[in-house]
């Protein structure tokens, strides 16, 4: 596992929205729309640093694995999703093979496009919940998304840089 995401592997989730975050906060945190296109609003360009990319057998321990599921191998996608450059988020990807089937192959040859513009493109999109985590100081949440019905886990941890934070100062 790579440092660089320590942090992210570090998050713990709340089992109901924690109290004391401000309104803006939460509006980043519940945000239902893209959050790359949210990004855009704040720099000239969003890019994706992939830091591991690749299946993964079943008997690998992912945290993820009990919201999705049972599948013999899992495509695990990890990034820094960069602002001008500078690291505003780490993101974490879990899709069960059988999620890759038809269009959504598209998930495998992402590249450095972040996963947003990909998923948000899409009108078979939804969103069963997300989890509000914290990782020390550091924000974070995972959500499961589905396209055309089939299941993928998404979790986000926002960076000290990340426009998230620049509001509460």
């Amino acid at each position: 596992m790579s440092d660089a995401l320590s942090p992210l592997r570090a998050l713990r989730f709340e089992a109901a929205i924690p109290e004391g975050l401000s309104a803006s906060l939460l509006d980043w945190l519940l945000l239902e729309d893209s959050m790359t296109k949210r990004f855009e609003q704040y720099c000239s360009k969003v890019t994706a640093r992939i830091v591991r990319e690749g299946f993964f057998e079943s008997h690998v321990v992912l945290p993820e694995a009990d919201m999705l599921p049972e599948s013999g191998r899992y495509w695990l996608r990890e990034v820094v999703l960069c602002g001008d450059d500078e690291p505003w988020l780490l993101g974490r990807t879990v899709v069960p093979e059988s999620t890759l089937e038809g269009p959504e192959l598209a998930l495998q040859r992402l590249g450095t496009t972040p996963l947003g513009r990909y998923l948000f493109s899409s009108s078979s999109l939804t969103r069963d919940f997300i989890e509000i985590g914290r990782s020390s100081e550091l924000l974070g949440r995972r959500s499961r998304l589905r396209l055309a019905g089939k299941p993928l886990v998404l979790t986000e941890l926002f960076l000290p840089a990340s426009p998230l934070y620049r509001e509460e100062k």
